[in-house]
């Protein structure tokens, strides 16, 4: 009788590891996917693919708007940028009319108020739906990894050096909150993966 039970508990044990290992695969299929994809800067006319020029980077993934309360936000931003960039950390911003029309501008009017108001020099991308049916694949690859899309402008992804959306910051969360800082903080200290 001990030996069945002992049988049942190593199979039992086995099942779990190998629902275990499955998650992990799903999970870095997503890591691997999530960046997969291409983008018009603002200021450029040639899209850039995401995978391919920030892989190994830590990445905070902002929705932005002009005309939001919220717009204040583009200043830490640009300071949280500036900070970690050296220690392979970029912000990118993803311009968005979703809310309420508060990103009515062209690309060209947007860039000019990112770069003469705030001095914004992180990499912000072409204008683009975050939310919906019509999200971009980028924007429904969010929000199916962490089960939270955007619920206003300035929402933030943190994605590790791997591709995984590691935390999620709404709107209210401003850019120099201790609990994003420590964030960010902790994916650079972590271990770059050898490629």
């Amino acid at each position: 009788m001990f030996v069945l039970a002992e049988q049942i508990m190593t199979s039992k044990l086995l099942k779990s590891f190998a629902f275990v290992a499955l998650l992990g695969t799903a999970a870095t299929v997503l890591a691997a996917g999530l960046l997969d994809v291409s983008y018009r800067p603002l200021s450029g006319k040639s899209p850039v693919n995401l995978k391919e020029k920030y892989t190994g980077q830590v990445l905070l993934v902002v929705n932005t708007a002009s005309k939001c309360g919220y717009t204040p936000q583009y200043e830490g931003l640009e300071a949280l940028n500036q900070r970690y960039a050296g220690k392979g950390f970029a912000v990118l911003g993803f311009p968005s009319n979703d809310f309420k029309g508060q990103e009515p501008g062209s690309e060209k009017e947007i860039q000019e108020f990112c770069t003469l108001t705030y001095g914004v020099k992180f990499p912000m991308f072409e204008k683009v739906s975050v939310i919906g049916e019509n999200a971009t694949p980028l924007y429904k690859a969010l929000t199916e990894a962490t089960g939270t899309a955007p619920g206003w402008n300035f929402h933030k992804y943190l994605i590790s050096r791997d591709g995984r959306v590691v935390a999620n910051f709404p709107s209210k969360i401003k850019p120099d909150d201790p609990a994003l800082v420590a964030a960010i903080e902790r994916e650079l200290a972590a271990p770059r993966a050898k490629r």
